[in-house]
């Protein structure tokens, strides 16, 4: 008797739930208003940068006939190569110029910092006041400190010059940097610090030789990150540079007008394409290491 009644109940259908239902049918159905959502989005990003590079090739007087979202018919690059003579080479020079200052000085200095605060352990009362220090300077806003870096930069004798552009962007980009730089260092296992150690391996190497490279997204992401605040920065350069040859390309697209007589609508936005591409190109190269640096911790 036992075995019939055990046979028959192991021939019945597995059900699951009340009625019976597939738990896996309810996942396979299609998100539509997420889908939807994602759409909207996508031609909210992508309708103004058509319209911009499809402007950009028409000419002045077609702007005004034709349909603004029209590609075309007689495509020209002669709006590139008259921003190309209205000196965009010096600007688009001095914006890598401070780009570059900044963002290598600030990422091995908040690295250097996070690495330290980290393998501190909270036994160093100093380093714990630095990195509250670092964290409160992510509380202070630019614009609240524009009057005493103006200040400064002119008691230091650095007005009107690519170093007083610098200076500032380094000390805003150091406390974002080391928050994020500490997490990253802080997610290596502790064994393989113990194992470098016991391997008689100084800090110092073991900074560059584990830590830098398993924390290499997370430099990535930063950098990327600070080289296209300062790269969009506008206010510093607006208010500690004086001179035409010091300014950077969004102050220079702020004063460009296209022409003697009036604005230049598809030059100005041939001047837009050529101030995006570099941090498209650089988001190109690096968009991996972005990637995985920017979802990295989320299936923990």
């Amino acid at each position: 008797m036992t075995t019939t009644h055990t046979s028959r109940a192991a021939k019945r259908p597995a059900t699951s739930g009340a009625h019976g239902r597939h738990p896996a049918k309810s996942r396979q159905r299609p998100n539509w208003l997420g889908g939807l959502v994602s759409w909207l989005w996508l031609a909210v990003v992508i309708i103004p940068i058509y319209w911009i590079v499809v402007t950009s090739l028409k000419t002045q007087s077609n702007y005004y006939l034709t349909n603004p979202f029209a590609p075309p018919a007689d495509p020209t690059l002669d709006n590139y190569r008259l921003v190309i003579e209205m000196d965009f080479p010096l600007y688009f020079l001095n914006s890598i110029v401070v780009a570059i200052g900044t963002v290598i000085p600030s990422v091995l200095f908040s690295f250097m910092a996070a690495y330290a605060i980290v393998r501190s352990s909270g036994a160093s009362r100093f380093l714990r006041g630095v990195n509250s220090l670092f964290l409160m300077g992510l509380a202070i806003p630019l614009q609240a400190t524009v009057i005493p870096v103006y200040l400064l930069i002119i008691k230091m004798q650095l007005y009107d010059s690519l170093t007083a552009l610098i200076l500032p962007s380094i000390a805003f980009a150091i406390p974002l940097s080391v928050l994020v730089l500490s997490n990253f260092i802080r997610d290596v296992p502790k064994e393989l610090f113990e194992s470098m150690r016991l391997d008689g391996a100084t800090e110092w190497k073991t900074l560059w030789g584990l830590a830098f490279p398993l924390t290499r997204p997370a430099v990535v992401t930063v950098s990327i990150y600070n080289a296209l605040q300062v790269w969009n920065g506008f206010l510093l350069p607006l208010i500690l540079t004086q001179s035409p040859d010091k300014r950077t390309l969004p102050l220079a697209l702020a004063a460009f007008q296209g022409g003697p007589y009036g604005v230049n609508v598809p030059a100005v936005l041939a001047s837009v394409v050529l101030t995006i591409l570099p941090m498209l190109i650089l988001y190109t190269v690096g968009r991996r290491q972005l990637l995985s640096g920017l979802t990295a911790g989320f299936g923990k």
